[in-house]
């Protein structure tokens, strides 16, 4: 069999060790992104961990993706401060769109301010009516 030795076990050639490597280096970083965008974001982010880390790995190759096209096909790779900014970047922009399609800036159609939204809160609290007797 070619490919394979039966001391070393499977055996890669260059190109798929790179592209196993590449995809680690993508989704490790996609991770750290996600988490850092979440982290900018102000207030309450929907999804949990997996819809973070596809957040992060989406918005790091989407900004990746365009700031290369701009620079006439220079490679942006994440792991570099010009990478990690606009990879926040691209997440931010994915976190933004997820958030506005999951309902968060509007309550049943409507508009929703953060002032709105602090009033709304403060005034759903009931205060309880107890009376005290001596």
């Amino acid at each position: 069999m070619e490919g394979f030795d039966a001391a070393q076990g499977v055996v890669l050639n260059d190109s798929a060790h790179q592209l196993i490597n590449d995809v680690l280096v993508w989704i490790g970083f996609g991770t750290v992104i996600g988490l850092v965008a979440k982290g900018i974001m102000p207030g309450r982010d929907p999804g949990g961990a997996i819809a973070t880390v596809l957040m992060g790995i989406g918005g790091t190759i989407m900004g990746c993706g365009v700031v290369s096209h701009f620079t006439e096909g220079e490679r942006i790779v994440p792991i570099s401060p010009l990478g990690m900014l606009v990879g926040v970047g691209g997440t931010l922009l994915i976190l933004f769109f997820y958030k506005l399609l999951s309902g968060y800036y509007f309550l049943e159609g409507d508009y929703q301010t953060r002032a709105s939204r602090l009033r709304l809160g403060y005034s759903k609290r009931r205060r309880s009516a107890a009376t005290y007797e001596d």
